[in-house]
């Protein structure tokens, strides 16, 4: 009696970059991985959902990472950032700032999914204010907003919980705070939740600490 085959789940994105595209090449890659009537779930936060044989994920990941397309865990971890389309250029709207904000954060372990995102101007098509971490580009430096929710009756944007920061500072506070989220968060206890719990002055003062 054959051994039914173990697969795992790989959440597949096509990087940070001038909107959420994905070239010819990265999609014949994925199809390679593919069976006849197997699906691929697209989820809103920029990313594919692909099964793959447990045995294989390494290899899968490495043809993937050949054709410039990233891999990410599924489950309770953080997930790569929401991004806006860069629409005024690489530079000016901060792309490489997104890009080693997301290098640093994504995939870490957090007591329940958590969603990032990011966008370069005040229009905020990143959709920040809405997720559990919002990073807006204004003028010249990051504002920060923590708490948004976009689901349920309930729903609300975030708070702002800090402004004008440069880049280094911006990492570093985002960092803090998901450790701290990690430490302290209940099992599966959304971010929003965690953050009443804790509260958002306590917060502050870990972080300046």
């Amino acid at each position: 009696m054959n051994q039914k085959e173990e697969m795992v789940k790989l959440a597949v994105n096509g990087g940070i970059s001038f909107g959420s595209k994905l070239n010819a090449k990265q999609l014949s890659v994925i199809a390679e991985y593919m069976n006849d009537g197997d699906e691929l779930e697209l989820t809103t936060f920029q990313q594919l959902y692909i099964e793959v044989p447990e045995k294989k994920a390494d290899l899968v990941k490495e043809k993937f990472k050949e054709v410039g397309l990233f891999c990410y865990p599924v489950g309770n971890f953080v997930k790569n950032l929401r991004t806006c389309n860069f629409c005024k250029g690489s530079e000016k709207e901060g792309m490489p700032v997104a890009i080693e904000l997301n290098k640093r954060i994504a995939g870490k372990p957090v007591p329940f999914t958590l969603r990032p995102a990011y966008t370069g101007c005040p229009i905020g098509c990143g959709e920040p204010m809405v997720n559990d971490i919002g990073v807006m580009k204004v003028r010249n430096g990051y504002n920060l907003y923590i708490g948004g929710k976009a689901k349920g009756l309930d729903a609300e944007t975030g708070t702002l919980f800090m402004e004008q920061l440069i880049p280094e500072q911006l990492y570093e506070v985002v960092e803090k705070i998901i450790d701290l989220y990690a430490e302290h968060g209940k099992k599966r206890e959304p971010f929003y939740k965690f953050i009443n719990r804790f509260g958002l002055e306590n917060l502050k003062s870990q972080v300046a600490g």
